[in-house]
């Protein structure tokens, strides 16, 4: 009778979370059976890097990495909008459907691959995601690791999908499951579901297990820098202590800019009822929110001190 092979697919992210969803698989699991997976957005901050470089030492594991690439996308689109001919306006926004001549030219000149995944993804997109419009997670991690996943299927495993998913995380994990059946050969496996964060960090604590330096330095997460969903402490933070960041994705905001159709394009959303790219561009720029960020309540007057002395970590790790 042929023994069934098993893989156990480990998402790690850099986080506490998956750190030990990691740390746990590797105790139960036979040797050679766990292959952790890294998800590389190109919006990383370095220190996740070196993160991941501990946890192959720390373990013994080689993290395989894995990016998407959308050269061929943005190639396609380049194609059609250089051949743009449409005409009237869009059904529901009333907006019009062609590209002008002007519009062409300037996002011809910037629809190029940078080697950045999260950059080119959102050239290609002609915009940066928004907490409704999210597409980096597909593009970026969740069809990345599917197709790793799916490789191993077709290689003759089951694959067990290890996932550092918490219910507390969010209410639209509220419901998580630990154990799901996906398909006749994939299951996803979630042992921290209903674990806290403080328990967590106890499991780092008690098994020697160092939790990544970003969460010492006000980061409340550490996929991305910055998130695009990330809230007004952990975007101060970012922007005192590493402000080489914010110049980047400023940049960045010039890319898309130049690329889309309308001629601007944050990387922060808020909500507005302007109409002009232009208007627009000048309050929700990542600069403008680094400004709004540092201000207190009223938005217009700076807190006394914005850091200090304290400990500045969300999780209070701070020796």
């Amino acid at each position: 009778m042929t023994k069934t092979k098993v893989a156990h697919v480990i998402s790690v992210s850099g986080g506490k979370d998956s750190a030990v969803t990691l740390a746990i698989a590797i105790s139960r699991c036979p040797a050679g059976s766990v292959f952790p997976i890294f998800c590389d957005t190109g919006n990383e901050h370095p220190i996740v890097y070196q993160y991941l470089d501990y946890l192959e030492e720390r373990f013994s594991v080689k993290i395989v990495r894995l990016s998407n690439d959308f050269a061929a996308r943005i190639a396609a689109k380049r194609k059609f909008i250089a051949n743009d001919q449409r005409k009237g306006r869009h059904p529901k926004t009333g907006k019009k459907l062609r590209w002008t001549n002007k519009r062409k030219r300037i996002a011809l000149e910037h629809l190029h691959p940078t080697g950045r995944q999260f950059l080119d993804l959102c050239i290609w997109k002609s915009r940066f995601p928004s907490r409704h419009a999210q597409f980096c997670t597909e593009h970026l991690k969740k069809n990345l690791a599917v197709a790793f996943q799916m490789e191993k299927i077709d290689q003759g495993y089951h694959v067990i999908s290890w996932q550092g998913v918490r219910r507390d995380e969010s209410h639209n994990r509220r419901n998580a499951k630990k154990i799901e059946r996906i398909s006749d050969r994939l299951y996803a496996f979630r042992p921290i579901v209903a674990w806290t964060a403080a328990q967590v960090f106890q499991y780092h604590a008690e098994h020697h297990i160092d939790v990544n330096p970003l969460y010492k330095m006000g980061m409340s997460r550490v996929g991305c820098m910055p998130c695009i969903n990330c809230n007004k402490k952990e975007l101060r933070e970012i922007s005192e202590r590493f402000p080489e960041v914010i110049d980047r994705v400023a940049g960045w905001e010039n890319i898309v800019s130049m690329a889309s159709k309308r001629g601007g394009a944050t990387f922060m959303y808020g909500k507005s009822d302007e109409k002009n790219p232009n208007k627009i561009f000048d309050v929700f720029n990542i600069r403008a929110r680094v400004e709004w960020a540092r201000s207190g309540k009223n938005y217009k007057q700076y807190e006394l001190f914005p850091s200090g002395d304290t400990c500045s970590s969300s999780y209070g790790l701070c020796e």
